[in-house]
């Protein structure tokens, strides 16, 4: 067991996040220090392994640990030193005390005088001694806890205090605890614009800011912080009690349904916890939502609990776990009471389960509330809301007639008054056969608007039968075209029978009003319905030209989708643009929009599949279904998906986000959740393309359930995923690496290995920046060989050389040097015809192979290539890498004892 191993199993262990992986590397580097004897490495050692089970969800290993480091410390100060870390590492301690209920409270206010003795004795502020009085008297609840906070408050900071988002953040919670929810705000203020680089922050601060805006009406504010801390919390163990505080707002807003995805998402967690009041945290508001969604009606639908010890993986009732769960936590919080010797934590418990919602109901993202209702039609100036020659009628044949004459759905709004007339006239005068069975078709009329089908075909079917009993062909065939027209539309082929019956008798028995044409028009609806295109072009022909001008926009529409149903795109784009034309003449604009909306839709997939441009058109299109009057909603969420698509594929993906949200909460509205993943794509890549990175990811990530799967849509699950990898680089969040790998194995799956080198540098680069260095190289070496099989010989030597550097930084200076011998020979294989190309890379090479021989002492080698570094970069007019590898041969001649040439060292 050799020192270096211990070195190299620590520098493995700094690039990893805490957590399992990393307590356990640092872990094998304690057994290794103890074994090669050298008790000051395994001090450090040790204190490292302090924090690793600190924030690697695992703080009760921390005490024997901590234990540990402070007898040697305290046994030979000089020899191991650390004071200042030792310290810092108390208030943790401390911190992590109360939240095991088996330790005995005296215990906690012993450390915390040892810990007050210590920061005396070293000159430092009391400020984080006070800070945790606080947390303890706050915990047990004994009256004290405002005294201690105004002290923390009035104390000055020093270089033990909890960070500059930390501090605030536990002010914070001692005023919410007070109700003073303004204050509290006031203390968030100044960290909220604040760059922190704390691993607790600004998720922290986040968090609690959820209660504050909520108390203080401020939902949309709240919502957000939810969205944003949750983000963070969500990976990490340590985080559990924070959990719980987001599936607390969950319950209290009336988002359940959100509250159980992320109740679902951790419920295993419980059986892992990091200290029982975590758990005790999470279990108590775990039964609000429970609570809530049972009283919704949902408590019989269950969760997914994973397997644990002996308990094997099962899917529990909303009900059951409950009451299980608050069982859990009311038992844990009178554990913690027993020990406290008061109430507080029991209440707090039954407070949480028993919480009533603060709000009715608070969106989490734009796309998540309801649509925008349509907008409703101002009457016309000379139209009155009564139909006078209606409301003074009594003659119930002159009533029904006017039903008759209705020609489109303009006339609708007179014909229900009609009816209602008839019906209150007839009571007094009893109607004849022949108008109660025109009023029983009149009925059926009235439940087919209200959407009641069963019903509108159980009247037109008595009607018709009363027509014949009562010798009236014209309307019992009249009725009969509209009930086998309904008939098919809800799914039974034989109402065809009913279509076909009826135009075959008006052929034979023309009107006055040309009611064929309405028949055929159903007729050829009917085949349409039954995907049989060839036979309602058929149907369509035999309307004879000019025969019902009025129903002509009805039969171009028809004819449209019958023609595109047949591959003839052209031939149908045309008569939708015919049919379009004819209801603006009529100035109807429900069938302007029905038509209108086909014909955007259609521009939209041509413009796709020949990369054509009818953006501009297909807005205008949209612009005029939108405008009209009473649009159906699931057109308006039509009509709003293609608005937005066309704005995305315009390059206006800030304007495409308003109506793609509208699309996706009308689609949902309805019911229709295939339509609004789909929508949720274009929805994500439009927040990505505005730079707005946070709800690109959410977006995604809600989609990406939807497309994913056996009956899925791949494409959509690519765009998903790649929108999450970049919204997550963008964003900062290390999860990002691992995404662009996700997605260069997908690429790998397609044979693409230009993709999947960019994946692996994009994966490279983050890992970089968040200085994992060692496995940066590895990343960036993988992708020079996919480059390199890709013919993409530029990449190749740009990934060899970004290797080589990551090496470098992670302390391997010899691979690091082998690296850089790849990169140079790799430069043999650039495209001889592009000479710029050629000489930038060249450069590069130089410039970063100048920086390891300069660090590793070869300073003379280290000049040269420096020196050809800066001669290369200005032979490209590039004055800012010229002036770089300018000043770095500067301070290499400078190392050497020379003085830089007056044009080669410029700084």
């Amino acid at each position: 067991m050799s020192v270096e191993d211990v070195y190299e199993l620590m520098r493995r262990a700094e690039e990893l996040p805490y957590g399992e992986a990393r307590t356990v590397l640092v872990e094998d580097a304690l057994r290794r220090a103890d074994a090669a004897a050298d008790e000051v490495l395994a001090f450090r050692v040790r204190i490292a392994l302090t924090n690793a089970y600190h924030y690697g969800a695992e703080p009760a290993k921390a005490f024997a640990t901590f234990s540990r480091t402070l007898a040697d410390h305290d046994r030979d100060p000089g020899r191991f030193g650390e004071t200042h870390s030792l310290l810092w590492q108390m208030k943790a301690v401390v911190n992590a005390l109360t939240k095991f209920p088996e330790i005995p409270l005296d215990r906690t206010r012993a450390v915390l005088d040892d810990m007050e003795r210590r920061y005396r004795a070293g000159g430092h502020s009391l400020q984080a001694v006070y800070h945790y009085r606080c947390a303890v008297a706050r915990h047990v609840g004994d009256g004290t806890a405002l005294d201690w906070f105004a002290k923390w408050r009035a104390a000055e900071r020093d270089d033990l205090s909890d960070c500059a988002g930390c501090d605030p953040t536990g002010m914070m919670y001692q005023l919410i605890d007070a109700g003073r929810y303004e204050e509290a705000l006031e203390v968030a203020a100044p960290v909220l614009g604040a760059e922190l680089t704390c691993s607790e922050q600004p998720q922290g601060v986040q968090t609690a800011l959820m209660q504050v805006y909520l108390r203080t009406g401020r939902p949309d504010e709240a919502a957000d912080m939810h969205r944003r801390a949750y983000r963070v919390n969500r990976t990490q163990l340590a985080d559990l009690a924070d959990i719980g505080e987001h599936l607390e707002f969950c319950g209290l807003t009336g988002n359940e349904a959100r509250g159980l995805e992320i109740l679902e998402r951790h419920l295993g967690w419980l059986d892992r916890a990091p200290n029982p009041h975590a758990a005790m945290r999470f279990a108590a508001s775990a039964a609000l939502v429970l609570g809530r969604a049972s009283a919704a009606g949902h408590g019989a639908a269950t969760l997914r609990r994973p397997a644990a010890g002996e308990r094997a993986a099962a899917d529990v009732p909303v009900d059951g776990l409950r009451a299980e769960l608050a069982a859990f936590a009311t038992d844990l919080a009178a554990r913690f009471d027993a020990r406290n010797g008061t109430s507080r934590q029991g209440d707090r418990v039954r407070e949480i389960i028993e919480a009533e919602p603060v709000a009715g109901y608070v969106p989490l993202a734009a796309h998540h509330r309801r649509p925008a209702p349509s907008p409703v039609p101002a009457p016309a100036e000379a139209a009155e809301p009564r139909f006078d020659d209606v409301e003074t009628l009594d003659d119930l044949d002159g009533l029904l007639d006017i039903t008759d004459r209705r020609r489109s759905g303009r006339d609708m709004a007179r014909t229900f008054a009609a009816w209602r007339r008839f019906d209150v006239v007839a009571e007094k005068t009893g109607p004849t056969p022949l108008q109660a069975a025109r009023r029983l078709d009149g009925r059926g009329v009235e439940r087919a608007v209200a959407g009641d089908a069963r019903g509108a075909i159980a009247d037109w079917t008595e009607a018709a039968r009363r027509f014949t009993e009562l010798d009236d062909p014209d309307r019992r065939h009249r009725t009969l075209s509209r009930l086998g027209e309904m008939r098919v539309d809800t799914g039974d082929p034989e109402g065809m029978a009913d279509l076909t019956e009826a135009v075959d008798y008006f052929a034979a028995h023309p009107t006055e009003d040309a009611y064929v044409v309405s028949a055929l028009l159903r007729l050829a609806g009917g085949h349409l319905e039954l995907d049989r295109p060839a036979e309602a072009l058929a149907a369509l022909d035999r309307i004879v030209p000019g025969e019902a001008p009025d129903r002509e926009p009805d039969a171009d529409f028809l004819r449209a989708r019958a023609l595109v149903l047949t591959g003839e795109v052209g031939d149908g784009v045309a008569a939708l643009r015919r049919s379009i034309d004819g209801a603006r003449a009529q100035d109807e604009p429900q069938k302007i929009a029905a038509a209108a909306l086909m014909l955007a839709q259609i521009l939209a997939r041509i413009a796709e599949d020949q990369e054509a441009d009818a953006h501009e058109e297909i807005v205008a299109l949209v612009d005029e279904v939108l405008a009209g009057e009473s649009v159906p909603a699931p057109m308006r969420a039509a009509a709003h998906g293609e608005r937005g698509r066309a704005l995305l594929a315009a390059d206006r993906p800030a304007d495409a986000v308003a109506d793609l949200v509208e699309g996706v909460a009308a689609w949902t509205a309805e019911g229709l959740h295939e339509p609004a993943v789909h929508l949720r794509v274009d929805l994500a890549a439009a927040y990505m393309g505005a730079g707005r990175h946070l709800e690109a990811a959410e977006v995604a990530e809600e989609a990406l359930a939807g497309v994913t799967g056996q009956d899925g849509d791949p494409i959509g699950e690519r765009r998903c995923r790649l929108i999450i990898a970049h919204a997550q680089k963008e964003l900062g969040e290390p999860g990002a690496a691992d995404a662009f790998v996700d997605m260069a194995g997908l690429a790998a799956q397609d044979g693409n290995e230009e993709a999947r080198a960019y994946f692996l540098d994009e994966s490279a680069e983050i890992l970089t920046n968040l200085d994992r260095d060692a496995l940066a190289a590895e990343r960036f070496a993988e992708a020079a060989e996919a480059y390199g099989r890709a013919a993409n010989p530029y990449g190749r030597v740009n990934g060899l050389r970004r290797a080589a550097m990551c090496r470098l930084w992670s302390g391997d200076a010899d691979a690091a040097g082998a690296g850089f011998e790849d990169a140079r020979a790799a430069l043999a294989d650039l495209p001889a015809d592009n000479e710029p190309a050629r000489i930038w890379h060249t450069a590069l090479v130089s410039f970063d192979e100048a920086r390891l021989l300069a660090q590793t002492g070869r300073l003379p080698a280290a000049e040269e290539r420096a020196s050809a570094a800066v001669d290369g970069f200005r032979s490209l007019d590039e004055e800012d890498a010229a002036e770089n590898a300018a000043g770095l041969l500067a301070q290499i001649r400078s190392a050497l004892g020379e003085h830089p040439d007056d044009g080669s060292a410029t700084p």
